[in-house]
């Protein structure tokens, strides 16, 4: 930008005109009584409501969140709406046939043949019993079904046969017959069988109620011969995803903040002025999780990263507005004419950003995709509220953790004082400008 402005240059309107609304700021008119009416959250009444306030809404927002799922809250896709086409027809599907896209399959692993002894195939039976307990899960189907259904077949349709039989070669026979029309039912050597459970949706509780079954009879069952392992199937990759997610999201987010929290360090060089431009951040990402909630969006791979956006970019407005009041406080000046100061100097890029941010996004609400609407809000909120978060919370925390002086830094002999110097810097700009 300031390449671009030596080239381009700023005009004499533009210039005056800058200068006209600085005028009236400092007249108390115009953007002045909005500055006015920010700078009283340095006092003790509004900075102690404010606090209050937050305080209160950080704690309710955290029992919300409390909520939070891992994973999709919806079935079909969760990306459409509930009256889009797909997932209208995805639903009937679902309810009136023994059919669903949602496969979930627990891989049993054994010795070379291994999987057409009669214990792994008792073993296999059971752990499909045990999934079609599941109220999520709607059928079953592996390799024992095939041999139950051979075996009774073979000797005329004998009910009593419709079993697994302890003899091997009926069962040698029968998974031979099986792999002819139904070769994905184990591989060459016989070593991989898959028990797959057909699930009525893939919504975060209906994978976690599987994943608990299935972990907890592959923990009861595993041994040297056969081992269960989780999980193939659209819906078992899913799952290992929202585990993985599971674990990420906080470790996400400590990164998050142990990055920004450093690099505050870095700039402001006071634990104090840290923490002032932290506690705005914190709220804001306890917010969006309870936000998270009401909308019914849960935590996946494509909404993680957009809880640490919020970190982020609210990190911006500490930035502008804090740099600017510890100078002035360094200064020397009381905290209420140092804040006032900068929110006079970098009050309105703060609203511009956040405004501007925000009108990008928000257009997102109409959109037919479900996913980009719910992006669309939640963006939404974390723009304006990280504005309006600096804007107030920081004067409000200024006045309990920096209303005093900070420590001196040098400052070089001007002549002037240091509210002249601010009045003079805007004019300055806009002079040189």
């Amino acid at each position: 930008m300031p390449v671009a402005l030596s080239y381009v240059g700023v005009g004499a309107k533009a210039a005056e005109r800058a200068l006209k609304i600085d005028t009236r700021a400092e007249g108390h008119k115009g953007f002045g009584k909005l500055w006015d009416m920010l700078d009283r959250f340095t006092t003790r009444k509004w900075a102690t409501g404010a606090v209050l306030v937050a305080a209160l809404m950080g704690i309710g927002g955290f029992m919300v969140s409390l909520q939070l799922k891992i994973g999709d809250l919806d079935s079909g896709a969760p990306e459409l709406r509930a009256d889009s086409r797909y997932n209208l027809d995805n639903a009937y599907i679902t309810s009136h046939y023994a059919l669903s896209s949602d496969l979930f399959a627990v891989m049993i692993k054994t010795a070379p043949e291994g999987c057409l002894s009669y214990k792994t195939l008792i073993l296999a039976d059971r752990l499909a019993w045990e999934l079609q307990q599941s109220p999520g899960v709607q059928a079953t189907s592996s390799l024992v079904n095939a041999v139950r259904q051979i075996t009774a077949g073979t000797y005329e349709g004998n009910p009593k046969l419709n079993s697994i039989q302890r003899n091997q070669d009926v069962l040698n026979y029968a998974a031979q017959q099986a792999s002819v029309n139904s070769p994905e039912l184990f591989n060459n050597d016989c070593s991989l069988m898959p028990v797959i459970a057909y699930l009525k949706d893939h919504k975060a509780e209906t994978l976690d109620a599987v994943v608990a079954i299935a972990e907890q009879f592959a923990w009861d069952n595993n041994s040297e011969d056969r081992q269960f392992l989780l999980a193939a199937g659209s819906a078992g990759i899913e799952a290992a995803t929202n585990i993985v997610v599971r674990e990420a999201n906080r470790t996400m987010l400590l990164y998050v903040y142990a990055a920004v929290t450093l690099f505050c360090l870095i700039t402001f060089r006071s634990w104090r002025a840290t923490l002032v431009a932290l506690l705005p951040l914190v709220l804001t990402s306890i917010l969006c999780e309870a936000l998270m909630v009401v909308m019914g969006i849960g935590v996946k791979v494509a909404t993680l990263p957009v809880i640490a956006l919020g970190v982020g970019i609210g990190v911006d407005y500490a930035l502008y507005l804090l740099s600017v009041q510890l100078q002035y406080q360094r200064q020397g000046l009381p905290l209420s004419q140092a804040y006032r100061n900068a929110v006079a100097f970098t009050g309105r890029v703060v609203g511009l950003v956040g405004i501007t941010l925000a009108a990008g996004v928000v257009c997102w609400v109409w959109s037919p995709i479900k996913f980009q609407a719910d992006m669309g809000i939640l963006l939404t909120f974390m723009f304006l509220w990280n504005m309006l978060g600096a804007l107030i919370l920081i004067p409000a925390l200024s006045y309990f953790l920096l209303r005093h002086p900070v420590a001196q830094a040098p400052v070089a002999q001007t002549g002037k004082t240091g509210t002249s110097q601010r009045q003079d810097m805007p004019h300055a700009l806009t002079t040189s400008e």
